[in-house]
């Protein structure tokens, strides 16, 4: 949602930024397979900078250095970020960002968690929950993309249960398997795999692009 956002405020995408943790839980990066990135990646037609960080005291160093990298090979201004309420993470990506005479822009910072979640759906933004470590979040959700019904159901059980409804505490993961950038869209397969009531994960055998039909 950060990237239509930012295009459509005028700024030229060059390059897209991936952190990957070698470690089970990160508080300030996502934690998908790097595989899956490349691919959405390629679908989009933008090119992929990425790092690996081995624990999480060298998060920030990586970040750092990873920023650095794409100022030198693309020449860049800013740094887009799509954190809505997390002011840790925020502040994180704006001290480096400063730091190497970048400036961060956050098109989503502030917005309603729930609204947010209809405003995906309402810009084609096709995405599934990959994993799962909260309690009240129903493992049926796992690698299913998801439809409004969908989002009235983690709306309410976030209430019931506490739990951000847009998961950026680290509640759940999500995926995003289609949206209007995307060239191909991208199927996935696999299957769910429960360790608890409050922590599931869908494992994920194969990733594949496909072609977009039109409507």
């Amino acid at each position: 949602m950060a990237l239509i956002k930012a295009l459509e405020n005028g700024f030229k995408v060059v390059s897209l930024v991936s952190v990957q943790p070698l470690y089970d839980y990160s508080m300030l990066y996502h934690r998908p397979l790097f595989s899956a990135v490349s691919l959405q990646a390629y679908s989009l037609g933008i090119p992929l900078e990425s790092i690996s960080v081995a624990n999480e005291n060298m998060e920030k160093d990586a970040l750092e250095k990873i920023l650095e990298r794409v100022k030198a090979r693309y020449g860049i201004t800013h740094v887009v970020t799509g954190g809505i309420g997390s002011r840790f993470q925020k502040r994180a990506f704006e001290e480096i960002s400063r730091k190497i005479g970048l400036e961060t822009y956050s098109p989503l910072w502030g917005l309603n968690q729930e609204e947010y979640l209809y405003m995906l759906l309402d810009s084609g933004i096709k995405f599934m929950i990959i994993s799962i470590t909260t309690m009240g979040l129903p493992h049926r959700l796992l690698g299913k993309v998801l439809d409004r019904e969908d989002v009235d159901t983690i709306i309410r059980f976030s209430r019931k249960y506490g739990f951000n409804p847009s998961f950026e505490g680290g509640e759940a993961e999500t995926f995003v398997v289609d949206m209007p950038l995307f060239k191909y869209a991208l199927r996935v397969e696999g299957a769910p795999r429960i360790l608890s009531e409050y922590e599931a994960h869908f494992e994920i055998r194969k990733i594949s692009l496909c072609r977009k039909t039109s409507s």
